[in-house]
């Protein structure tokens, strides 16, 4: 595969939003570390990284191919590689159910819960793509799929279940579920006219982008109770604070009557939280101050 095949494959599935979720991943096995209170196992922090990027690419890719028809109508996804003949549907297809038979084959190595549950994390991530056909809350099934990513991570170590990681995913809902909200804005117009459902076409603009705080909000009261719960130091805290302040500078930069800066709100702002949120949360867990 030249290496022009390979770079439509990445801008097929977005590669580099895979940032969104790979942060959360990261603190759910370093925080299932420090509660085992074990060595780090850098060979099932590579499975874990493997298995998002898997993930990731079969769940977009899907999507893509799913909306190939919509995306060749829309004149903003248009340009995007199935509807622009850069990529054919039936590679994408190929490239997905690849990408999915991965997927399931690392979790065999993490241990017997991850890969029991593998399907079912496969089928939520997939089954996102054909929400908004039939529901205007696909933003928060969008949500529960990277939300997926954290507790994923934790499995991975501990084999078990706990609160602490729960909280960070249902964080992680939340957070998505809003700033998708915001990106959605974009194609209100479109959405009704092809009889597609969001939350922007549901309630309107303003409203959309009210439920989009509200879920942000919930976002913050859940890593302050994560925070509170697990005892961490002053550097968690201040990643936290950094997070907070970009998801309320995305809501100050995105208007209902202008939505010129949304692409900002949506890859730069949250990218960057989400970096900076994992970062100082690792180095609490490890640093004791």
């Amino acid at each position: 595969m030249g290496i022009a095949k390979i770079s439509n494959y990445l801008s097929l599935v977005k590669f580099s939003h895979t940032i969104f979720a790979m942060p959360f991943a990261f603190i759910g096995f370093f925080l299932a570390v420090n509660q085992q209170d074990a060595n780090i196992n850098w060979l099932t922090f590579l499975y874990i990284i493997l298995d998002m990027i898997f993930a990731r690419n079969a769940a977009m890719g899907f999507n893509r191919y799913l909306d190939r028809i919509i995306d060749k109508k829309n004149p903003r996804t248009a340009v995007r590689d199935i509807p622009a003949g850069k990529i054919s549907a039936e590679s994408a297809l190929f490239f997905v159910i690849i990408n999915s038979l991965l997927f399931i084959g690392t979790t065999y190595f993490i241990n017997q819960i991850t890969f029991l549950l593998s399907p079912i994390a496969l089928f939520v991530v997939l089954f996102y793509s054909y929400t908004k056909r039939f529901t205007s809350f696909c933003h928060l099934v969008l949500g529960v799929g990277l939300g997926l990513a954290p507790i994923g991570a934790y499995l991975a170590v501990t084999g078990k279940f706990d609160i602490l990681p729960l909280l960070i995913s249902f964080a992680v809902v939340f957070w998505v579920s809003g700033f998708d909200i915001i990106y959605a804005l974009q194609d209100i117009a479109f959405d009704k006219s092809e009889k597609l459902k969001s939350i922007p076409v549901l309630l309107g603009k303003k409203n959309a982008l009210r439920l989009s705080i509200l879920f942000h909000l919930i976002t913050i009261i859940l890593l302050l109770t994560f925070g509170l719960i697990s005892n961490l130091n002053l550097l968690y805290w201040i990643g936290f604070g950094i997070f907070s302040i970009l998801l309320i500078y995305q809501h100050t930069i995105v208007k209902s009557n202008d939505l010129s800066k949304v692409n900002i709100a949506f890859f730069t702002t949250n990218g960057i939280a989400s970096a900076i949120l994992s970062l100082f949360t690792i180095l609490s867990i490890f640093i004791y101050l």
